[in-house]
């Protein structure tokens, strides 16, 4: 008697353990079977492939500095005098878009007080009522001097060369400082290969100053519809070569030609390359891109 009561009891017991049903002793007392399932792993520990170079031979460039990764990962695939500081001249104007979208609203009004007329500008005029976002438009587009002193000029100019340099600093641009938001020669302002790479990834990943950087001409007004300025992108590689996304031009007789670019593979891999104080930055930057065509690789991990 004892032997059926325990075999039955022992039948009922598994039957509520391993039945795959609904009811409430299910419930109770079923089998944890999630408890001994394969755990996926998380996302974040995913790992992706990484480029590397398949050829021995560099890009023909005539730069004395450069830098290309890939945007992603950001692996370097080639690298020259990466660290070394140069004059950055108007490629500066990356961490003026970022502070400025930091400090201001892209609708806030600034009213151009005083102009800067040195070098590259778009054509404000004095008491001009301008949006932030089209002064964005005309430092990044037309590479306006004059804009990038506009938009620094309600914080006051210290203050907001204080904090470009807090921005670079937290970007981890340690080879970086800057005496102006135009990026016009001074002592110590001066940037790397590998820092402007950062800003430009950091540029890209804003997606509203990314869509600034890729375009190719714009025309934009004041408030009051006074005055109007047709911007021209200075990137003349910009509408020319396939898979160019933008981003900053730079050139002054001491810092030379400067370059930073957003290129994207046409396999979908994109790549940061900096060019800085290039003979010819438009053909150094277009050797790179064929470079990057032909000889780079990826390896999944």
């Amino acid at each position: 008697m004892k032997f059926r009561f325990y075999l039955l009891f022992t039948l009922f017991s598994l039957l509520f353990l391993f039945y795959p049903g609904d009811s409430h002793y299910y419930h109770i007392f079923a089998f944890r079977r999630d408890l001994f399932a394969p755990r996926a792993k998380p996302e974040s520990l995913s790992h992706r492939p990484f480029p590397y170079p398949i050829s021995q031979y560099p890009p023909a460039i005539t730069a004395d500095g450069a830098y290309i990764a890939d945007r992603d990962t950001f692996t370097p695939v080639y690298q020259k005098n990466e660290h070394r500081r140069f004059l950055p001249a108007s490629t500066t104007k990356i961490i003026t878009a970022l502070v400025s979208y930091d400090l201001y609203k892209l609708d806030d009004v600034i009213v151009v007080k005083q102009l800067h007329e040195d070098g590259q500008v778009m054509g404000l005029v004095e008491g001009e009522k301008i949006t932030v976002e089209n002064l964005l438009y005309g430092a990044l587009v037309q590479s306006g001097n004059d804009a990038a002193f506009a938009l620094a000029g309600p914080y006051g100019m210290d203050r907001f060369v204080e904090k470009m340099n807090e921005k670079a600093k937290q970007l981890s641009m340690n080879d970086s400082h800057f005496r102006n938001p135009a990026g016009l020669d001074a002592f110590d302002q001066q940037s790397s290969s590998y820092d402007l790479a950062l800003a430009g990834r950091a540029l890209l990943n804003n997606k509203y100053l990314s869509k600034i950087v890729s375009t190719k001409a714009i025309t934009i007004s004041d408030v009051d519809f006074k005055y109007f300025h047709k911007l021209t992108n200075v990137n003349k590689l910009l509408g020319e070569l396939q898979g160019i996304g933008g981003l900053k031009t730079g050139f002054t007789e001491e810092a030379g030609e400067n370059l930073v670019t957003l290129y994207k593979r046409k396999d979908g891999h994109e790549f940061i390359i900096v060019i800085l104080k290039s003979l010819d930055r438009f053909k150094d930057t277009t050797n790179v891109v064929n470079w990057l065509e032909t000889n780079v690789a990826y390896q999944p991990i």
